[in-house]
C-alpha cells in the first residue's frame, strides 16, 4: 500500500532518536528532543529493483508532535496523506477516491509505532553503523534486528551542523528503494492545526475502512 510506504518514511524522518551508540547519535538525540514540528519540501525517488526504473515525486511535508502528519505530493500527480489523531486519510485526485482508516489500522508495525510515538531506540531496534561523509552529510546505516518486509535496511544522512536528517533511504525485502530528501527544512514555523484535518472534495468516492 502506498500509504504505508509514506508512513514508514515519515516515521524515520520524525524519529526522536534515543541511541547512545556514539557522539553523533547523542547529538541527534538532543537535537530531536527539542523538535516539536517541522515542514519541508521533499523529493522522493522510488526505485524498482526488478526493472531498475525510478519514479520521481515531489511535494511538501508537515509534521507535528504527537504523530500528526500531512504529506502533499504535487508532482507528477496530486496525492494527499493526512494522519490525524484518530483517522488517516489518503486522497488520490486522479482516482477521485479517498481512503479512510483508523490510525490503529495503519500502524500495525511495532517499529513504525515506536518511530511515530517518539519511543524508538536505535540500540534496541537496529544495528547502527556510521559510514562517513557523503554530499556534506554524515551517512548512517540502520540494520533492523527484526527485519520486516517493508524494511530490511535503512540509511539516514545527517547534517553535521544541525544534527537534523536531510535524507532517508529505506530498502524493502525485494530490494526496492524509497528515498526521500528534505529541502528547506524549517523547525521554527508552527503548522496550522487545520493542515491535519481533511474533508474529501465534492464528487470524491470515499472508501471508509474505519468499521472493519
Amino acid at each position: 500500500m502506498r500509504m504505508r510506504t509514506f508512513l514508514l518514511i515519515l516515521a524515520v524522518l520524525a524519529l526522536p532518536l534515543t541511541a547512545q551508540a556514539s557522539e553523533l547519535t547523542d547529538a541527534i538525540q538532543k537535537r530531536y528532543e527539542t523538535v516539536q514540528h517541522f515542514q519541508a519540501d521533499f523529493q522522493q525517488e522510488l526505485t524498482n529493483a526488478a526493472s531498475g526504473s525510478v519514479e520521481k515525486r515531489s511535494g511538501k511535508i508537515w509534521f507535528k508532535q504527537p504523530s500528526l502528519v500531512r504529506w502533499d505530493t504535487t508532482k507528477p500527480d496530486k496525492e494527499i496523506l493526512v494522519v490525524g489523531q484518530n483517522v488517516v486519510w489518503n486522497y488520490v485526485e486522479a482516482d477521485k477516491a479517498a481512503l479512510k482508516y483508523r490510525s490503529n489500522q495503519v500502524f500495525k508495525s511495532k517499529t513504525m509505532i515506536r518511530f511515530l510515538s517518539g519511543k524508538a531506540n536505535l540500540n534496541e531496534d537496529f544495528k547502527v553503523t556510521e559510514q562517513g561523509v557523503e554530499d556534506g552529510l554524515i551517512k548512517v546505516r540502520l540494520l533492523p534486528k527484526e527485519p520486516e518486509t517493508s524494511m530490511v535496511m535503512a540509511y539516514i544522512w545527517v547534517d553535521p551542523k544541525t544534527h537534523l536528517m536531510g535524507r532517508v533511504l529505506i530498502v524493502d525485502f525485494f530490494g526496492n528503494g524509497n528515498q526521500v530528501t528534505l529541502l528547506g527544512l524549517n523547525t521554527n514555523k508552527r503548522p496550522d492545526a487545520k493542515l491535519f484535518e481533511f474533508t474529501p472534495p465534492a464528487g470524491v468516492q470515499v472508501h471508509d475502512n474505519t468499521k472493519q
